[in-house]
């Protein structure tokens, strides 16, 4: 079924499923329609709503500072850090701007395998446009890929090609953002994989690209190795790219000999990741439903999700200290408080225990495959690795700058990226 989405964005406000009070829980089913029906979308935060996050956040206990002595993210996001987060977002945050950016873009909802699909579709004014599907991870969400449409759709605009032009596609996980939340088990990398290509199916095209960081790079990857017709190449920025005996390598906490520098390099970061920050990783893998805490507190979830690798952790720190980086206060402060009113800080989790795969093995891919590589990503993989692990690549760059969250902190660069990416596919 072919329809055209972006000649219902005119009709967003006037025939829109509107989630207020309720959100979060008013698709908690997963949606009640399973139809290939789309369906636009509006989103409305009540005042109500807004105070009452104003409310929570002012009220936050606060523990004692870390250890005096321990270097701040050796024991947690700092105290400093998170008291400067929580007064910003009390007292100068305006959420109202980021509802009205999101409300901008033409999205919709659409039911696949029982539940409601939540997603931003622009099309691109130029001809010959190349449909692209991009899949964000966690702890981020759509959010942190709003900056690259008006480069990926509009080139011309931003200092590109007419012929590097894409349609852009950009869903929401299940149980993340403003899609319906799975109330059964099974939906693992996998069944969204499946639910992405019906998703590109339902919109009418034929031949399309897909690309993704994080969760994003594991549904974006099984695409790729269930190589469905209309699927032409993908790009990743944190790739699966570990052989059989260097992931085993890793989990033993040895250490493995005849590394070139590049792949100790690499070896090194996961080694760092694997020992000191993949607390939060376990926690939501065995026990999601426990996080009761951090979908009460808005403190306590923006602790959660700042608390996921270092680099990122720090970069943050450095802008609630008043430092100028590629995210600002504002930035991260967008998709923390989308966590928060979509309440998902739970439902997000539960991707951790649906999916068991080992996240950075190598597995299979024979279609064309691209890679970005960004210094501070949990790890920087080397060419001569994804050679291996991608027979096919179509494209590999060692980027100087950049981390977890490429496209929302350096949306220049990720843009030219995906446009350099898929040229030869075109």
């Amino acid at each position: 079924m072919k329809k055209s989405t972006s000649s219902l964005a005119g009709t967003i406000v006037a025939g829109a499923l509107v989630l207020q009070s309720t959100i979060g829980s008013a698709q908690s089913t997963g949606g009640s329609s399973p139809t290939s029906e789309i369906r636009p979308f509006h989103l409305k935060i009540s005042d109500a709503q807004l105070s009452d996050l104003r409310r929570r956040v002012e009220s936050t206990v606060w523990p004692e500072k870390e250890n005096p002595g321990s270097p701040d993210n050796t024991q947690g996001v700092s105290l400093a850090t998170m008291q400067s987060l929580a007064k910003y977002w009390a007292t100068s945050y305006d959420w109202k701007k980021c509802e009205a950016r999101i409300n901008a873009l033409p999205m919709f909802i659409t039911n696949i395998d029982g539940v409601d699909i939540h997603f931003i579709h622009v099309r691109s004014k130029h001809k010959n446009a190349l449909p692209i599907i991009i899949t964000h991870g966690w702890p981020g969400s759509f959010i942190e890929q709003m900056k690259i449409i008006g480069p990926l759709t509009d080139p011309t605009a931003y200092g590109g090609k007419e012929e590097d032009a894409f349609d852009v596609v950009i869903p929401s996980l299940p149980g993340y953002g403003f899609s319906g939340k799975p109330t059964t088990a099974g939906w693992d990398g996998d069944r969204i994989a499946k639910a992405w290509i019906t998703l590109m199916d339902r919109l009418g095209y034929k031949k399309y690209v897909a690309a993704g960081g994080d969760w994003g790079d594991n549904v974006t990857e099984n695409m790729a190795v269930m190589a469905p017709q209309g699927l032409a190449a993908i790009h990743t920025n944190m790739p699966a790219t570990l052989s059989p005996e260097i992931s085993k390598t890793l989990n033993a906490g040895g250490t493995p000999s005849g590394l070139s520098a590049e792949e100790q390099h690499a070896f090194d970061q996961l080694a760092y990741f694997w020992k000191y920050r993949l607390g939060y990783a376990i926690e939501m893998a065995n026990r999601p439903q426990t996080l009761y805490g951090i979908m009460d507190s808005p403190v306590g979830l923006a602790a959660w999700i700042i608390d996921h690798d270092t680099k990122s952790e720090e970069l943050i720190e450095r802008v609630f200290s008043g430092a100028t980086e590629g995210l600002s206060k504002d930035d991260i402060l967008d998709n923390i408080t989308m966590y928060w009113f979509s309440k998902t800080a739970i439902s997000s989790a539960r991707l951790y225990y649906e999916d068991k795969r080992a996240f950075f093995d190598i597995r299979g891919i024979q279609i064309p495959v691209a890679v970005s590589a960004f210094p501070d990503e949990i790890y920087q993989a080397p060419r001569s690795w994804a050679e291996k692990a991608f027979p096919k690549l179509i494209h590999y760059n060692r980027l100087e700058k950049g981390g977890h969250f490429a496209a929302w902190e350096q949306p220049k660069a990720y843009s030219e990226e995906i446009r350099a990416s898929f040229r030869s596919v075109r």
